[in-house]
């Protein structure tokens, strides 16, 4: 009874061999950038395993075999992209740069005759940092007809972008966002026991969803942002990566524009067209 009750424990599939983890991890890096190294194995079979149940598969080999020796990567990369991005957000997160935006950069655009603000989240993950740059912009923009604003959201994954665009969110989540601001953007659920919150429709129609891979050789994002938001995202590139993802978003600024990165990432040692005018916060010369 005993030996039954560990064979059906067992979980299929166990390990990840070296050779189909290598190609695994060869694959993420080739499609989006990010570094797979032997100490992301053991994360990578707990988040492959609900993917090898979709896809009815017992094992990590089957599974494998599927993607590279039977076309399965054709219907499957979006999925397995999904389960390995790492989706780190908070409303209001590294706040300092909030407080940038409002203070010195926005005005600064306006002054400049820009009547209608760009800005773009590059890795939006669920949502929290479009929503608060929406906040910021539509606190500047208030009572003001000369400046309106839009913010264009990205992802790779497509699990965090449906997330993103319904805008609902646990009530703990937006506690960093000002009292003033949740009465004003923030919806509280009529049944108190859900202990939800969702965004007003007002803020969620000025922002506009879409996937983006920043391993794209271009970025289609129309005409020139006015501020651009890559924060904690290129610490998962290596430095030849981080070079060209930096380059394609510069392409992408309007010159005196703002580029904001994540505050344990740095630009030093790239010839770019940005000049630093605060802790981690870049402008286009």
């Amino acid at each position: 009874m005993g030996m039954a009750a560990a064979v059906e424990t067992q979980l299929p599939g166990d390990r990840i061999s070296k050779r189909n983890f290598d190609r695994l991890a060869r694959f993420i890096c080739d499609y989006s950038g990010i570094k797979m190294p032997p100490t992301k194995l053991t994360m990578l079979e707990g988040r492959l395993r609900r993917r090898l149940r979709a896809t009815n598969h017992s094992t990590f080999d089957d599974y494998c075999d599927f993607l590279f020796n039977h076309d399965g990567l054709a219907q499957e990369t979006v999925y397995l992209i999904d389960v390995v991005t790492t989706n780190k957000t908070d409303f209001f997160r590294e706040a300092k740069h909030f407080d940038y935006l409002q203070s010195v950069a926005l005005p600064a655009i306006a002054n400049s005759g820009v009547r209608t603000v760009r800005t773009w989240s590059s890795a939006c993950s669920t949502g929290a940092e479009p929503y608060t740059m929406a906040m910021v912009l539509a606190e500047f923009a208030e009572g003001r007809n000369d400046v309106s604003y839009s913010v264009l959201a990205t992802d790779l994954s497509t699990d965090v972008l449906q997330t993103a665009r319904r805008g609902i969110y646990p009530e703990d989540l937006i506690a960093p966002v000002p009292r003033d601001l949740q009465r004003k953007y923030v919806l509280t659920a009529k049944q108190p026991d859900r202990r939800e919150v969702r965004i007003t429709p007002k803020l969620r129609s000025k922002i506009g969803f879409a996937r983006m891979n920043l391993m794209d050789e271009k970025y289609a994002v129309g005409e020139p942002m006015h501020v651009i938001f890559c924060r904690n995202v290129l610490i998962y590139f290596d430095k030849q990566t981080q070079a060209g993802v930096l380059n394609r978003l510069c392409d992408c600024l309007a010159k005196g524009g703002y580029m904001f990165i994540g505050h344990s990432e740095s630009i030093t040692g790239f010839d770019l067209p940005l000049k630093q005018v605060s802790n981690t916060v870049f402008q286009r010369i």
